[in-house]
């Protein structure tokens, strides 16, 4: 498989995993080894910008490998996972100017950052599925010979 065909499956998979060790490893471990919560939670807000810029980036290129150049259909994976790719970028984008603002400002925080961990949870599942999507596609269209005999990949 060419390079083309690939792409949707690392743009996806750096995308999930990028969210994975963030959300999952590294900010809690901010919160566990900083000296005070708010030291955490302002390199917390950096790591969570960034990682909001990467998930924009990653869905602009899911969106742009959806379809092959000069067709007007879309590719396999793509039909089933581009309403995933947009809601999950749409929810980064959400969070970041509509929820990270208030968590910054301290405006109810305990609210907002429930909702702010619902929508993380939200756009990490969403971008989960886009990964499992192009995954199942990429080896449908792998080839079936792994005989003895035969090539392989």
């Amino acid at each position: 498989m060419s390079f083309k065909h690939r792409l949707p499956s690392i743009a996806a998979a750096l995308w999930w995993g990028s969210m994975s060790t963030i959300g999952f490893l590294v900010v809690p471990l901010l919160f566990k080894h900083l000296p005070t919560p708010a030291m955490a939670g302002q390199m917390a807000a950096h790591l969570f910008t960034a990682q909001t810029w990467l998930s924009v980036a990653c869905g602009m290129l899911l969106l742009l490998a959806s379809r092959d150049r000069g067709e007007s259909v879309l590719l396999p994976w793509a039909r089933s996972a581009l309403g995933f790719v947009l809601a999950g970028v749409l929810l980064a984008l959400l969070a970041e100017f509509g929820v990270s603002p208030r968590i910054v400002a301290r405006e109810n925080l305990k609210l907002w950052h429930a909702v702010g961990s619902a929508m993380y949870l939200a756009q990490w599942a969403c971008a989960g599925v886009v990964l499992w999507k192009c995954l199942g596609s990429s080896s449908e269209a792998a080839p079936a010979s792994n005989s003895p005999g035969g090539t392989g990949r």
